[in-house]
């Protein structure tokens, strides 16, 4: 349903065309139509299509149950169409006649305007190069410069290369310039975050790059954007737009305006050393401003006045609450209700047991999702192994019994083994506040006993005790290599000598009377 969402939002609050929305989202207008007329029907706010869950908004929006099966009709061979149409010159032919000869071999193919369509937007695609007009607020291009700024370390004496971000408005050509340490997805989410605050405003659309902080794919399949780059740009209500790869003419206002830093900001500061990214951050903010207040001579006005003028009457208003950069994962619930995430775990109600379930984290809380509805809320946990329990989330002792996963089955389990087994059992449940939070290690170390035996597990959880190493990994080595059985090997009676021990060359306290 995030399609649907994401159709729905850039309809109803950006109040973009349908051409605009397909661009953004791969969806086919049909579909995109028909998202809308759903949407009318329903009654619905678009306010509610966030608070809805995914089931809720489904019933909703697609009450009917029935399932309807589209044929698909022949697509005619645009290769040849084209190859028919360069000679028309020669030949005459027209499209109207080549979609004839079409319909003749294909009766149920497509009608005159459809076919035109896709033959249009076919040979778009073979010849994108035409001059590109922005509308006033619409469009912000972004992309890195490829020169980068040496930064150097006085403690180390290393230097690094900092990365610089550049946004550049499509009607006026205002831009904003920011150095970050990398382009990792967090440094290129927050250079956005910067550039949206330096604008004072939002357009509706984002022009970027194809690189992965962005981009996942971009190809004859589809677009797929970065899921933490399309939350960033869900928050402030942006449509995508990435550029084609290797095709600069889809972005020649970034491309120009990369140009034009390198030449007039990067390049005066090459006899210049920077200690620190914030140093140069300074230094770029004070030349980027004589920049876009630069006259531009055949518009005999700036960068800043056009800016006045043109883009900033149109820019949306930025949120009210600033964007926290976060991270995303998909996960299943383990057996303990809890999800793990970067080696720490968190609870979600018991119900939600081998479901799955979304999760967006920050450096702060970490968020848990089911179909689009928040389930739990955590804070941030660092150390390795931490867990987080929530009282509300622990199902009562009498559902034990009637779950697939409960301790009596555990220990009856257990004591099939062996005795060591048993004891394991229990020394896991001594470990834990909550019994069903051992339940996977429990499970994971006595199914050892279907690959390597009874009595060999029982041997190694001897041998594990013993040594006080009773992780599953450290119980799987010892089975791996066989170390309980090295030990019974040397378990010898020999005392050791010690260093002391008599010999001659030690001569004793007789040898000083």
């Amino acid at each position: 349903m995030k399609q649907v969402r994401d159709v729905l939002q850039l309809h109803s609050v950006m109040n973009l065309s349908l051409r605009r929305i397909q661009g953004a989202t791969n969806v086919a207008k049909s579909t995109i139509s028909d998202y809308i007329k759903r949407f009318k029907h329903s009654g619905l706010k678009i306010e509610q299509i966030n608070i809805l869950d995914d089931d809720s908004l489904r019933l909703k929006l697609f009450p009917e149950h029935s399932s309807v099966v589209v044929s698909r009709r022949a697509m005619p061979d645009m290769n040849y169409l084209h190859k028919e149409m360069k000679l028309r010159k020669k030949t005459k032919v027209t499209l109207q006649l080549l979609w004839e000869e079409y319909k003749r071999d294909n009766p149920d193919g497509y009608e005159y305007t459809q076919f035109r369509l896709y033959y249009s937007r076919f040979k778009q695609a073979l010849n994108p190069s035409m001059r590109q007009t922005h509308l006033a607020g619409e469009k912000v291009f972004v992309d890195y410069s490829g020169l980068t700024m040496p930064i150097y370390n006085q403690r180390t004496g290393e230097v690094e290369k900092a990365q610089i971000f550049v946004a550049v408005l499509g009607a006026s050509g205002y831009t904003f310039v920011h150095a970050t340490p990398s382009q990792t997805q967090e440094d290129f989410i927050y250079s956005h975050v910067m550039c949206y605050s330096f604008f004072a405003g939002v357009p509706r659309v984002v022009v970027p790059d194809n690189l992965k902080s962005a981009i996942i794919s971009n190809n004859k399949n589809g677009i797929v954007v970065n899921e933490s780059y399309a939350d960033l740009n869900r928050h402030y209500s942006i449509a995508v737009e990435p550029a084609r790869p290797r095709k600069p003419k889809d972005k020649p206002k970034a491309e120009q305006g990369v140009q034009a830093i390198q030449r007039y900001i990067l390049a005066r500061f090459r006899h210049h050393k920077f200690f620190s990214v914030d140093e140069l951050n300074d230094a770029i903010a004070s030349l980027l401003d004589r920049y876009n207040t630069k006259i531009i001579k055949h518009l005999q006005k700036s960068r800043t006045e056009l800016f006045e003028e043109i883009d900033k009457p149109y820019l949306n208003p930025l949120p009210m609450n600033s964007y926290v950069y976060k991270q995303f994962k998909i996960a299943r619930v383990n057996q303990d209700y809890h999800i793990t995430l970067q080696m720490c775990n968190y609870s979600v109600p018991f119900k939600y047991i081998k479901e799955e379930v979304e999760i967006r984290y920050s450096t702060q809380s970490v968020y848990v999702y089911h179909k689009h509805k928040l389930i739990a809320t955590h804070p941030r946990l660092r150390r390795v192994g931490e867990t987080s329990t929530l009282h509300e989330h622990m199902p009562n002792d009498h559902q034990y019994i009637n779950e697939k996963m409960n301790p009596d089955r555990l220990r009856s389990w257990a004591k099939n083994i062996g005795e060591y087994s048993s004891v394991f059992v229990e020394d896991a449940f001594d470990e834990v506040q909550h019994n069903p939070q051992a339940y996977r290690k429990i499970s994971a170390v006595l199914s050892l006993a279907k690959l390597y035996g009874n009595t060999e597990l029982e041997l190694a959880l001897m041998y594990a005790t013993k040594m006080r190493t009773i992780t599953t990994k450290s119980i799987k080595s010892i089975l791996d290599k066989k170390l309980y059985l090295a030990r019974s090997a040397n378990n010898t009676n020999t005392p050791k000598q010690s260093l002391f021990d008599t010999h001659t060359n030690i001569r004793g306290a007789d040898e000083y009377k």
